[in-house]
């Protein structure tokens, strides 16, 4: 007790249990419901005595016993006397019915299984006239519901007879008996509330039955006392719970929105919480109440804020997003800092979903991240620069007021690294616009303005190694796209500043950003504009302007694919590295608009030759010594490059930027690689379609003709000594970033029997790789087993495998 050893008393209070004393008895059984829990081995001592007195002769020792029974009732004890408890509860005192309903209550939540015994005492206690024992059985009743909603039917009947001691209730008269504070026996009211929204739940001939008498307690109840506000609360849960009338709903969103007014927090904060769970179903009741509810943002109650906040999202929809947006933008600029973060995300939620033209929901986003942009969300951000890359028509409006903010204003990281960015992908339309007008104010539009801006944040006192990294990025793409020889060596000198930064990264950066001066055949198409991100819908403009596709034809992808992004983040493959039509570029693209038509071999081959290219980048088969097999037909050459006439190539200068030997040898077309006949131990081949267009579910087939080495069923990796292997590629059904490949181990029988078999694998940092146990390391004679591997690509990027054997 308290903490202190009290076994000493324990075998003292049976004892007095067993006293025929009242005064006993009473004593005995305080000290065993203080000092003795369930798991108290002396507890079972006690049943025998409690079996005792549950028969005795005087109510009060009955009632002891039950009192004793419904605080400290093990599972075992429970069992004992369940049988002399349920006889009890048809007792003719009222005083015994009420303490045996609620040991009743007590036995039913230790072993449910007893529920069945009471089923019948229970009915019989719902017609009880004793407002004690009604308020008990209602109690009982409700839990029997809850353990086991099977009873629920069984009491569904009582409806009529709930409904009736309600009305009761709710007309009678003064009853000093029952009065609290002027309102009848409120507690039995909340009971019998609470048990009808259990029983109408789901059924509509139960819920009329109600309709009448929820509606009169929820006008004749007195809301100035808190007992009436009790009562009213409850009415309202139940007419959102079951399946009321429209207009009862409508009363009961008005009953919330009453006491949105009330000075209490507690219930303010209530009416809030339950708004939040009705708006759903009332939609234009709620709306109604929205101007007290934008009020309780400003309330210094921060939880009531909370929860105003979540509700005025909740209300945001195509009508009112315009002002629910404003109102929650001004909130946001004087808003808790732990509320920030959350506001951000869902205002970019709300702007993205019910926005009503491209150009507000762009402003929207500004005005958030000059607000918050230190508590912006990295896919937020994200968002944001998608969102103004898919924007095409509002570029230069978009360039322009994010160089007007940041000449204000570079406090905010998120603001910056939005504004940095777009300035760099398209600062060569901030310059041909020049000068603007912003809030009545000449901005002033120059290469070396822009330069000089980009310089003051990354020497400034909020720069941090992220913004830095930015800086540089947009420093080296505005460099492509200045046209001043005075600009272009600003930029060179102040990339050269940081080649001996401590940071790694930015050093980095800042050294293959140098060299990449060197490379002026290329450097203009590594600095390309980035395409339009895939994954996300495009906005739709409205405009049928020189890109937008002709009417009547709809391109086959919404968006280029990974393998095209990548492509073309390298220059190669689109426009900028070979001059031919990339038919995967976006409409935004210049690759779109080069050529009315291009012969669909040429389109294979230049798609073909990019992926030799990644491949002998990535450690491909182009770099090996050993020559390939050659394919089963000849594939015609790729296209020539237009910079050929250079000495080197512009593929061969990208190699060299990147590290790496160009070699003499042909880069050998993906079709080649899986050959049977093929020794070689290092080989590549294309898995690209995966990240494409390949069905979901099912196995990947290749879509050109000279993919690689597809069979009837996926792709053939290995073929020799008797064994093959093939891959069998599909998506996975619930997520498209994952791609399941069943391998197939083969073996024709040449070797005899393929024992110890190990497969293993392995994937880029950027990807995770799970490996289930192959059904068998064992492979028999004519036999085939499998082993299923997933890859988690969440960038989706094109795919290629490289085999090594050992």
């Amino acid at each position: 007790m308290l903490g202190y050893p009290a076994h000493f008393g324990q075998m003292e209070c049976l004892k007095l249990v067993a006293s025929p004393k009242f005064a006993d008895k009473r004593l005995g059984y305080l000290g065993i419901m203080l000092l003795i829990d369930e798991k108290t081995e002396v507890l079972t001592l006690v049943t025998n005595s409690l079996k005792n007195d549950l028969n005795h002769s005087n109510m009060y020792v009955v009632g002891l016993a039950l009192c004793t029974l419904g605080n400290i009732s093990s599972s075992e004890m429970a069992r004992d006397l369940c049988s002399e408890v349920e006889k009890l509860l048809g007792s003719s005192n009222t005083y015994i019915r009420k303490k045996a309903a609620l040991c009743a209550l007590r036995i039913i939540l230790r072993v449910p299984d007893l529920i069945e015994n009471f089923l019948s005492r229970a009915k019989t206690l719902l017609n009880d006239r004793s407002h004690g024992v009604l308020i008990t059985g209602v109690t009982l009743v409700t839990e029997m519901c809850r353990q086991n909603p099977e009873n629920i039917e069984v009491f569904r009947k009582g409806v009529p007879l709930l409904v009736r001691h309600l009305k009761n209730l709710t007309s009678a008269g003064f009853s000093p008996e029952h009065d609290v504070t002027g309102v009848t026996d409120p507690f039995l009211q909340v009971k019998i509330l609470r048990l009808l929204r259990i029983l109408a739940k789901n059924d509509q001939e139960a819920s009329d039955a109600m309709n009448d008498i929820l509606a009169q307690v929820a006008t004749n109840t007195e809301s100035a006392k808190n007992v009436g506000n009790a009562i009213l609360y409850e009415t309202v849960l139940t007419i959102m719970d079951i399946q009321s009338e429209a207009g009862l709903r409508v009363l009961a969103v008005n009953i919330l929105g009453k006491f949105l007014s009330n000075r209490d927090n507690n219930i303010r904060y209530v009416a809030l919480e339950t708004l939040n769970k009705t708006v759903g179903i009332e939609s234009q009741a709620v709306q109604r109440h929205r101007n007290i509810i934008l009020d309780c943002l400003r309330d210094g109650d921060i939880s009531i804020r909370r929860r105003a906040l979540e509700l005025s999202f909740a209300l945001i929809n195509e009508s009112n997003v315009r002002v629910l947006t404003r109102e929650l933008l001004a909130f946001l600029e004087v808003a808790d800092t732990e509320f920030k973060q959350s506001m951000t995300t869902k205002l970019s939620l709300a702007s993205e979903r019910f926005a009503p033209n491209s150009r507000w929901h762009i402003d929207t986003m500004l005005r958030m991240l000059k607000l918050a942009g230190n508590h912006v969300r990295e896919e937020v951000l994200s968002g944001f620069i998608r969102l103004v890359v898919q924007t095409t028509q509002l570029h230069q409006y978009t360039v322009q007021k994010l160089y007007a903010g940041l000449k204000q204003d570079i406090s905010q990281e998120a603001f910056v690294l939005s504004g940095v960015w777009v300035i760099g992908e398209f600062g060569d339309v901030l310059v041909s616009g020049g000068n603007f007008e912003e809030d009545n104010a000449q901005i002033h539009v120059s290469e070396d303005a822009v330069v000089d801006l980009l310089e003051s944040i990354l020497i400034g006192p909020y720069a941090n190694q992220l913004t830095r990294e930015y800086v540089l990025t947009a420093l080296m793409k505005f460099s492509s796209r200045a046209v001043g020889n005075d600009v272009q060596s600003r930029i060179k000198n102040l990339l050269q500043e940081h080649t001996s930064s401590m940071e790694v990264e930015i050093q980095q950066r800042a050294v293959e950003y140098t060299h990449l001066f060197s490379f002026d055949s290329i450097r203009a198409a590594v600095l390309e504009p980035m395409p339009v991100p895939e994954g996300r819908p495009i906005i739709d403009s409205n405009e049928n302007g020189p890109n937008s596709p002709a009417p009547g034809k709809t391109s086959a992808k919404s968006g280029p694919s990974d393998q095209d992004l990548l492509l073309d983040l390298m220059g190669v493959g689109t426009a900028s590295g070979g001059g031919e039509l990339d038919m995967t570029a976006p409409p935004e693209s210049p690759a779109a608009v080069q050529s009315p038509t291009v012969p669909q071999q040429q389109q294979q081959q230049q798609s073909q030759h990019s992926m030799d290219l990644l491949a002998d980048l990535f450690g491909g088969g182009s770099g090996s010594s050993a020559p390939a097999a050659p394919a089963p037909a000849p594939a015609p050459a790729p296209a020539p490059i237009p910079q050929a006439e250079h000495p080197k190539s512009s593929n061969d200068a990208l190699m060299d930027l990147l590290g790496g030997a160009v070699s003499n040898t042909t880069i050998t077309t993906a079709s080649a690689y899986p050959n049977n006949n093929n020794n070689n131990n290092n080989n590549t081949f294309d898995l690209s379609s995966l990240g494409q267009s390949m069905p979901r579910s099912s196995p990947a087939s290749p879509q050109r003709n000279n993919a690689a080495s597809p069979t009837s069923n996926g792709y053939q990796a290995y073929s020799n000594n008797g064994l093959k292997i093939e891959l069998v590629p599909s998506r996975d059904r619930n997520n498209p970033a994952i791609i399941n490949i069943q391998v197939l181990f083969s073996n024709s029988g040449a070797e005899g029997v393929i024992s110890s078999l190990q497969f293993q694998a392995a994937v880029p940092r950027s990807q995770k790789l799970q490996m289930a146990p192959a059904s068998s390391s064992t492979v028999q004679p004519g036999g085939t087993e499998k082993q299923l591997i997933r890859i988690n690509n969440p960038q989706q990027v094109g795919m290629s495998i490289k085999r090594q054997e050992k």
